[in-house]
């Protein structure tokens, strides 16, 4: 942790709402895209968010050290998790409205990126989304940390309160999962299926 991020912490467990606005800025955008990715959906990401760091507000003086990321990443992970079982209890979102939200995932652009590197990217953004809105709970928050958000293992084992054993296993079938869902084609842009006809 970071003496700035230490500083702040201690100043919001004062009750300094400045500065726990501050770290919330440092990762609101990670929260955000975890809670994208997890829930498929930009508004309920929005409100995900907006809980995670209002819990995370209220129960700042329960933050004992280590990493304040994970800390807060488990907190948006239990509050998706209990989006997703009230979302059971509703009909699914729509494709179309997948498709709405693909430019709510905080990715940033590359200035030197064409309109069509753009385009492109965004069409894979949407395939990857469509995949991983098909991956059991568990396996698709172990693929957001590990192979979206970068994150090492043991930090995934911390946020999922899991052990490691756990954390990879369940990537490595969500891993399987994801290349059986790409290798069938059906949700990839033509551009990106293999021509059958070819030789």
């Amino acid at each position: 942790m970071y003496p700035e991020e230490q500083r702040l912490i201690e100043a919001g467990q004062r009750g300094d709402v400045t500065a726990f606005n501050q770290l919330v800025q440092l990762y609101e955008g990670r929260v955000y895209n975890v809670c994208y990715r997890m829930l498929n959906d930009a508004d309920a990401a929005a409100d995900a968010a907006q809980d995670t760091f209002l819990s995370a507000y209220r129960n700042l003086n329960k933050f004992r050290g280590g990493s304040f990321r994970s800390w807060v990443l488990r907190i948006a992970t239990n509050t998706c998790y209990d989006m997703l079982r009230a979302q059971k209890r509703r009909p699914a979102t729509s494709l179309d409205a997948m498709l709405d939200a693909e430019d709510s995932t905080y990715e940033p652009v590359d200035a030197s990126a064409t309109p069509d590197e753009i385009a492109l990217r965004r069409e894979l953004s949407t395939t990857i989304q469509q995949c991983l809105a098909q991956l059991p709970e568990d396996q698709r928050i172990v693929v957001v940390l590990s192979d979206i958000q970068g994150m090492p293992y043991n930090e995934i084992a911390e946020i999922t309160n899991t052990n490691l054993g756990t954390v990879k296993s369940r990537l490595s079938r969500g891993r399987a999962r994801m290349r059986e869902l790409l290798k069938a084609g059906e949700l990839l842009p033509l551009r990106f299926r293999h021509n059958s006809n070819e030789t």
